[in-house]
């Protein structure tokens, strides 16, 4: 998350990606925001871009739960609440979520039957505390 999405915070975003990953890409996939297509032309002249709607799908339904929730809080207000709700809920997000595809139906139930016995008792200690 950004404060501003121009043309120097898309460089910085690119510098970083760059900074990670340790080589230029062939083919960079963006939404299309124009600042992009901007910062590319002065950081990788040679590379080429492809902004269309489906094309970034897979990046974008990572953010899917996120962008979920934040429309039901009525956004975020800066970039720090964010972070703030994120690392909150994660934890517990992924507690209630197990690797579903991993086990079988009878496994599945069992293993959520025991993890909402878990969380009732936890609130309740919380509660009384």
């Amino acid at each position: 998350m950004q404060r501003h999405r121009d043309k120097r915070a898309a460089q910085k975003f690119f510098r970083k990606l760059l900074k990670s990953t340790g080589f230029a890409p062939r083919v960079m996939v963006t939404d299309k925001l124009r600042s992009y297509g901007a910062a590319r032309k002065e950081l990788f002249p040679g590379v080429e871009h492809r902004q269309h709607h489906g094309l970034n799908n897979r990046a974008e339904n990572s953010h899917r739960l996120t962008r979920t929730r934040e429309m039901r809080m009525g956004r975020f207000k800066s970039p720090g609440q964010a972070q703030r709700f994120l690392s909150a809920f994660e934890p517990i997000r992924g507690y209630f979520h197990p690797y579903q595809h991993r086990q079988t139906a009878a496994e599945y139930r069992e293993t959520m039957r025991q993890r909402l016995s878990d969380w009732r008792r936890f609130t309740r200690l919380s509660a009384i505390a």
